[in-house]
């Protein structure tokens, strides 16, 4: 892909933003986000926005309380096509925090059935690394191919698109959240390094930078030789 097309690829990112901002959806977005989810409402929308115009399956890894899935799920809903729609998610506990939740699971599923999407979505429980899970994930794709990665679990955002970058096809979205943010979030640092080598390597391409810290850019499957 071209400077050009990858500008203009960009611009029109943030004109659908600005124009969901008008939109219902948008309100409804930024409430559920209040609620359940960590991300800034402009990522919300994102995700809105490529899971309803992506091709290919979706694969989400770090559902947490399930925010940025129910936005998936409302743009598959949205969309002209049915979509597979995996999220992977460890559970636990987190404390001492606005979305503090004792069962992360619980309230993931909780939160799905209560926004009317439950049907929609594959939970595949544990670590996206964990052999087990990796080949649950496979299972569930079959032989669709990923049109649109969020990756918003621990900072080895490398590892998991080394695990799935198989499955993803060429092009596929990605929104990789913790690429920016506050100096004590530890997961910044190595999350930022990761997405930056792999850019340089030609492996993604980056499309823009939104919210508080969320990367957004395309697959790139083929390698492409280094600048010179």
């Amino acid at each position: 892909m071209s400077n050009t097309a990858l500008y203009h690829e960009s611009l029109s990112l943030t004109e659908a933003l600005m124009n969901y901002r008008h939109q219902r959806i948008y309100r409804r977005l930024r409430r559920l986000g209040k609620r359940e989810s960590m991300l800034h409402p402009d990522v919300l929308v994102l995700t809105y926005h490529l899971a309803r115009i992506c091709r290919g399956s979706i694969l989400e890894i770090g559902a947490f309380r399930g925010g940025t899935t129910v936005a998936a799920a409302w743009g598959v809903r949205d969309g002209s096509k049915a979509k597979k729609l995996i999220t992977i998610e460890p559970g636990g506990s987190l404390r001492k925090h606005q979305l503090a939740t004792r069962n992360i699971l619980r309230s993931l599923k909780r939160n799905l059935a209560r926004q009317g999407v439950a049907e929609q979505v594959t939970i595949v429980e544990g670590h996206s690394f964990d052999p087990e899970v990796v080949a649950a994930v496979h299972r569930a794709l079959d032989a669709d191919q990923v049109g649109l990665l969020i990756l918003d679990a621990d900072a080895n955002c490398k590892r998991d698109i080394d695990r799935y970058g198989s499955k993803l096809m060429d092009g596929c979205w990605l929104i990789i959240d913790d690429y920016g943010g506050p100096a004590d979030n530890s997961k910044v640092l190595p999350t930022k390094t990761q997405v930056d080598e792999l850019v340089s390597s030609g492996r993604l391409l980056p499309l823009g930078y939104y919210g508080l810290g969320t990367w957004v850019g395309r697959w790139q499957g083929i390698m492409l030789p280094r600048a010179r």
